[in-house]
């Protein structure tokens, strides 16, 4: 069974605030996941191609266009933007 300390690892990890009654019932949930893939794992799949679809799907990429906007719009959108810079709208990082 997956232990109090390891639920409480995942539940930091997914940015969750369990209540300790709440982890008991993660932890016996996510055990028998785990030993469900466990089964799943002792099928013998030799011989099986791996797929990603069922279907035979393409993606289907299009050109990226940059849309014209008048400029009054694209001033009024960076005049209501919680943060702007030179004209730009500001973001939190994402990406290091």
């Amino acid at each position: 069974m997956i232990d109090k300390k390891e639920i409480e690892r995942i539940a930091k990890l997914a940015r969750l605030k369990l209540k300790e009654e709440e982890i008991e019932g993660f932890s016996k949930d996510l055990s028998s996941i785990v030993d469900y893939i466990d089964i799943l794992n002792e099928v013998d799949v030799k011989g099986v191609e791996p797929l990603s679809y069922v279907h035979d799907i393409k993606n289907v990429m299009r050109e990226d266009i940059r849309a014209s906007q008048p400029q009054e719009v694209i001033d009024k959108l960076i005049e209501v933007a919680p943060d702007k810079e030179d004209g730009f709208v500001k973001v939190k990082t994402i990406l290091n």
